[in-house]
């Protein structure tokens, strides 16, 4: 079976107020198979300017894909993740919940404000490069996308 390849970069918006999570996050998308660009929001509001803008503005490149982590300052995951299902015209990108939490409450809490996964942040290097494969595999090569523009 043939695999989609994504013919332009993958823009990623990475929504983490963590430096080393950062780090990680970026270091192991390097060995990813698509070419993958991050922007970076370290707290939610930064967060929700950056999607409100990438909405209005044709020129600023949205995401086709959010990492999203719930404990942020100034606006938490939880919250972005409302607006994403209630402030927008089209359907958000796959939003990937990547939070330390195991929290029964915080995985129900996020899937019912729509989170398309929830993902435990891995403690070693090596396995946060086999969770950056598989939603390589997964979210950018196999799974269909609306079109931006419906």
């Amino acid at each position: 079976m043939q695999t989609f390849r994504p013919t332009e970069p993958v823009d990623i918006l990475l929504i983490e107020d963590n430096p080393g999570d950062i780090r990680l996050t970026e270091e192991a998308f390097k060995s990813a198979l698509n070419e993958v660009r991050f922007q970076i929001a370290t707290d939610g509001e930064e967060a929700v300017r950056f999607l409100h803008e990438c909405e209005q503005d044709d020129d600023q490149p949205c995401p086709d894909l959010i990492l999203l982590d719930l404990n942020l300052p100034r606006l938490d995951g939880f919250s972005i993740l409302e607006m994403l299902k209630d402030d927008f015209d089209h359907p958000s990108p796959p939003v990937l919940v990547l939070s330390s939490s195991t929290a029964r409450e915080d995985i129900v809490k996020s899937y019912e404000r729509a989170a398309n996964a929830y993902l435990t942040k891995p403690d070693s290097p090596d396995e946060f490069d086999s969770m950056v494969r598989a939603v390589e595999d997964f979210w950018i090569e196999s799974v269909q996308h609306p079109p931006i523009e419906f």
